[in-house]
């Protein structure tokens, strides 16, 4: 920081260089005075100049020092002001930290209050939506109500998408890992995106050698759902492999279809928020949304997502769930 103040303190710096050389001059010219004492004077003040320079800089240094190390989530406390200018710095960055905090607090509140008001608006739709589901149950014309189905579970998707991409940024405090039937949730996903793949004329072949696994009862089928939703969406006229087994300890699961598959460009990019495909930009079913929820749920239930894919052909996902010993951190939340 030295040289930033000797920057700082240039002026002074070069006023006392010309006030040496405004001596030396006069010196040389006004021979009733002798070169040599104004050269002792000049010697001198310049000494003393620098001592003074080195004192002030110790003195000086340690306030902008804590200013320049100063991070914005610690106290302001910290900084003291000792002088008149340091005081009117110090008092500007408390005022400045106050007002930050208030904002932050009522932008904290507000999106809160959002938050809860929109999730308590997805509950609401709910109701009516299961309602709606149960009248097209009942309708006589298959292929109206295959239809009107299909556009249903679109509705209802998206929906849960919201709901959790709400819930996402609190959910380490509401995790519960306990021992989940992995078959039954399957088998209940299925279930409920059945309308769809009949449409498509997808079907399933499940093959499960481990079922039981440790996670969240909330959390783990809306993973699943995104994997499988996403299988459906690209597929067509083919069967989704669904297999579990161990590997190196880990309970794995293995989801494949034979789709359209990713294009190798894309595959690094599929878990970013908001990130489609660079292949079919008329999709306008596509959010972006459900494999980047699905991500983060998983990197909190420490669960790893491998995907691989060969455009054209079809894609695996792979989800490696952790062993009994890595959730001791989870489950002391």
């Amino acid at each position: 920081m030295m040289k930033e103040y000797i920057s700082e303190k240039r002026n002074w710096i070069i006023f006392f260089c010309v006030l040496q050389g405004l001596f030396l001059l006069v010196g040389y010219v006004d021979p009733s005075i002798r070169f040599q004492s104004i050269l002792y004077m000049i010697f001198l003040s310049s000494v003393l100049f620098i001592l003074f320079l080195v004192f002030q800089y110790n003195r000086e240094i340690s306030f902008y020092k804590k200013v320049e190390e100063w991070a914005p989530n610690i106290d302001v406390e910290m900084l003291e002001g000792k002088t008149p200018f340091e005081a009117i710095v110090e008092k500007a960055i408390k005022q400045q930290d106050v007002y930050y905090k208030r904002v932050s607090n009522n932008l904290a509140i507000s999106i809160e209050k959002e938050k809860d008001e929109l999730l308590a608006w997805i509950h609401e739709v709910k109701t009516p939506l299961t309602t709606m589901q149960l009248m097209l149950e009942r309708m006589d014309d298959k292929v109206l109500r295959e239809q009107l189905l299909y556009e249903w579970l679109r509705i209802h998707l998206l929906l849960d998408q919201q709901l959790h991409s709400r819930r996402l940024p609190f959910m380490e405090n509401d995790l519960y890992i306990e021992a989940i039937d992995m078959e039954k949730i399957i088998i209940t996903e299925i279930r409920s995106l059945k309308t769809w793949c009949f449409q498509k004329e997808i079907g399933f072949d499940i093959k499960l050698e481990v079922t039981d696994v440790l996670s969240d009862s909330k959390w783990l089928p809306f993973i699943l759902r995104q994997i499988l939703t996403n299988a459906v969406k690209y597929s067509e006229k083919s069967d989704i492999q669904i297999r579990s087994f161990l590997r190196h300890g880990n309970i794995t699961l293995e989801v494949e279809d034979h789709g359209r598959g990713i294009q190798t460009k894309d595959i690094s990019r599929i878990f970013e928020k908001g990130f489609t495909s660079t292949v079919d930009h008329q999709n306008q079913n596509a959010t972006g949304m459900g494999l980047y929820l699905s991500k983060k749920a998983a990197e909190s239930l420490k669960i790893k997502i491998d995907v691989q894919s060969v455009y054209g052909k079809g894609t695996i996902f792979t989800l490696t769930f952790p062993k009994k010993n890595d959730f001791i951190e989870l489950t002391g939340m």
